[in-house]
């Protein structure tokens, strides 16, 4: 009775337990789809259990992170089954470009009150897009916080942990000069640069424009802005072995990535005209007036992977991923600059 008394007052205070723990019943079924023979148990208890076989000496990799604000337009748009994609193919980029293997996956949701659609929605999305890289969502957290979140929007953050042998880790350090930059195609903004793109179009006052056909994107702007987040580990895990440094172009663009993995007194020359822009950036940077400059520190301009190897390398991997183009080279660094946009 008593119980039945916390369960009552914890409602009206916003929290619905027996809500939550139908959801969570139904977030374990989706994420069993992931396991593999490692994970040991099920969720629902502390702490996820992960067993790791097959490595001499396994060097862990992680990362946390988010989707930043295109959770406002998911929620604008009453759409979600694309922003846990988007969480999973960030967090796995970001760990490979150490040439990690993701394992397994853990994610938070918060929002003001549960709602079972919107939690499964975005689950399912997690799920497949782990299941494609062989990576385990074994535990996570639901949490549900009236006051502090706006009805109807959440937070949506993953942390992930992968595994590389440490004769196999990539860190950059045998980068030289004259080594070859080759980029992949992003699927468009990706996960950064939302702020910005809110602004300009004015969205978060009129959500209507995301309805809006623009003949250049061939669907409406909607549609253009939730389009995931690309993975890029299926692509690459093979040429791993030709690969001496890989940068995940997220926020700051390439500026703001690429010198992360340059040895010192190393920089890089790109040619942007090397590598076609998708319209939806020249639409950003017409309807905004925005400076091109900024345009590059901002978006990833549509290439949302870089890899770097030896001229010698250049001419097969090119081959084998043939919509990847050769972006630039690693010269000796003048002066201060890491990166030069000719």
């Amino acid at each position: 009775m008593a119980a039945k008394r916390v369960k009552e007052t914890y409602r009206a205070a916003g929290v619905d337990i027996d809500a939550a723990d139908k959801l969570v019943k139904t977030i374990r079924k989706l994420a069993r789809t992931t396991f593999g023979p490692e994970v040991l148990g099920d969720l629902g208890f502390f702490g996820g259990l992960f067993e790791l076989k097959g490595y001499q000496e396994p060097v862990l990799v992680s990362s946390a992170d988010g989707v930043g604000t295109k959770l406002k337009i998911a929620c604008a748009l009453n759409q979600h089954d694309t922003i846990g994609i988007d969480l999973a193919n960030h967090c796995i980029n970001d760990i490979f470009t150490c040439g990690a293997k993701p394992l397994f996956f853990q994610d938070y949701i918060a929002m003001a009150k549960l709602v079972p659609s919107i939690l499964e929605s975005i689950v399912q999305g997690m799920t497949s897009a782990l299941s494609e890289v062989g990576c385990a969502l074994i535990g996570g957290e639901t949490a549900e916080m009236p006051g502090l979140y706006p009805q109807g929007e959440y937070d949506l953050v993953g942390f992930i942990v992968g595994v590389v042998e440490k004769s196999k880790l990539i860190n950059g350090n045998s980068i030289t000069a004259g080594d070859g930059i080759i980029g992949l195609p992003s699927s468009g903004l990706h996960t950064n640069g939302y702020s910005l793109v809110r602004k300009i179009f004015n969205i978060d006052e009129d959500p209507s424009c995301l309805n809006r056909i623009y003949p250049e994107l061939g669907r409406n702007l909607g549609e253009e802005l939730l389009e995931p987040h690309r993975c890029y580990y299926p692509i690459l895990k093979s040429m791993l072995p030709m690969i001496k440094g890989i940068a995940h172009i997220t926020g700051g663009g390439i500026p703001g990535n690429l010198p992360r993995i340059l040895p010192e007194r190393l920089a890089a020359k790109i040619e942007k005209k090397s590598w076609y822009i998708p319209p939806i950036f020249s639409l950003i940077q017409k309807e905004g007036n925005v400076d091109e400059v900024e345009m590059y520190l901002v978006f990833n301009m549509g290439i949302g992977m870089i890899v770097v190897c030896s001229p010698s390398d250049v001419d097969e991997l090119t081959k084998k991923i043939p919509e990847a183009k050769i972006i630039g080279e690693v010269v000796e660094q003048k002066g201060t600059q890491r990166i030069a946009m000719l």
